[in-house]
């Protein structure tokens, strides 16, 4: 047993509270790890939100990133002293994870949003009370975090913890929305609607890719005027008027490549109009409803040999691709943290009204 400070979610839509918890000494496949930084995923806030059910009072966080305590039995992965990122969980015995694809793991709701282990119980206690814990196989709004070893991949002893926190969910998603579930190639035309830390990633996975021409559509200026100097070539400010017909201003014959990272239907919609033929688009972003739907006009779709698929952590294998996206940041083809702000982890209530305010685009806490 650990002694902890976390940030508990004492019921929906409640400020976060700073407190002192227990945590369990690592079961078989799990690890200890003391965090060292965390980023704020949009994920994190729908929780919060209390709209997919969880049992409050809870800790979230899912883009840990530490160095490893002491690991539980049967753990060879990792040991102590390793510096480590988290990012999500999955079975490791599913069709889907022994074709190395774990984002689509057949227990991934299980495995990452029911925020207890599999047999119910919790790994964090207040008061000698069950706190929900295990969001993500992680929940490292905390000092120490209960990971384990499929949802752990290793880094440099040199590396900046701080810095490469958020390619534990979100940089890798947008990123890897362009790069491997959309498969981008050179000279395809790439829109990317919503420009907080998913989109923008998104961009930069098509520069990467070569996508061009490449399109931000975002309400906020300061993220629009970001996102040209990250390498759009245009961004349109969809308060303007109809986003397909903006799109269609650009590229009259459609976007080859369209990525919404709002979730909004608004949004959607005017996706779905601005799609080329054979064009494909990405469903990214977390809707604000868990019933929310998309009509999809059946005729058109079909004429135009369109591509509808959603994409979960852009269909990342991460022990694969977050080194990969290692080597582009560091070789300058990523440089994500142009958009990230740190934060104290005491100020995390502060550094999510930022992020809602638009003043911070990605939030990463630090310890």
């Amino acid at each position: 047993m650990s002694e902890a400070v976390a940030a508990i979610t004492p019921d929906a839509n409640q400020p976060f509270s700073i407190e002192a918890i227990t945590i369990a000494d690592p079961g078989p496949g799990e690890i200890l790890i003391d965090i060292q930084a965390v980023g704020v995923c949009q994920s994190d806030l729908a929780m919060v939100s209390g709209a997919f059910g969880t049992r409050f009072p809870a800790v979230f966080g899912h883009e840990g990133a530490g160095v490893v305590q002491s690991v539980g039995a049967g753990v060879t992965k990792v040991a102590p002293g390793d510096k480590v990122l988290l990012t999500f969980n999955s079975c490791g015995e599913c069709a889907r994870c022994l074709a190395d694809d774990p984002s689509y793991c057949e227990q991934f709701m299980m495995l990452n949003m029911a925020c207890c282990r599999q047999d119910g119980s919790s790994r964090l206690h207040r008061h000698d009370a069950a706190l929900s814990d295990n969001f993500f196989g992680q929940s490292s709004f905390a000092s120490k975090a209960i990971a384990n070893e499929r949802n752990v991949v290793k880094v440099d002893g040199d590396a900046d913890l701080a810095t490469l926190a958020p390619l534990g969910c979100g940089i890798q998603t947008g990123a890897g929305a362009v790069l491997r579930s959309l498969e981008a190639e050179a000279g395809q035309s790439l829109v990317v609607i919503g420009g907080g830390s998913v989109g923008l990633s998104a961009l930069l996975g098509g520069k990467i890719a070569g996508c061009s021409p490449i399109i931000l559509v975002e309400p906020q200026e300061s993220r629009r005027t970001l996102g040209i100097e990250l390498g759009a070539d245009q961004a349109i400010d969809p308060s303007s008027g109809d986003i397909a017909e903006a799109v269609r201003g650009i590229l009259p014959g459609g976007a080859d490549l369209v990525v919404d990272t709002s979730g909004y239907l608004s949004a959607l919609s005017g996706a779905i109009g601005m799609a080329a033929t054979k064009g494909k688009l990405g469903l990214v972003g977390l809707p604000h409803a868990p019933d929310a739907a998309l009509p999809v006009p059946i005729i058109h779709w079909l004429t135009i040999g369109g591509t509808l698929r959603g994409i979960v952590e852009g269909d990342s294998d991460p022990d694969v691709f977050i080194p990969e996206l290692i080597a582009h940041y560091k070789a300058g083809r990523l440089p994500f943290d142009k958009f990230v702000t740190r934060y104290r982890f005491d100020q995390i209530n502060e550094a999510i009204a930022d992020a809602h305010s638009g003043k911070s685009v990605k939030v990463v806490l630090t310890f």
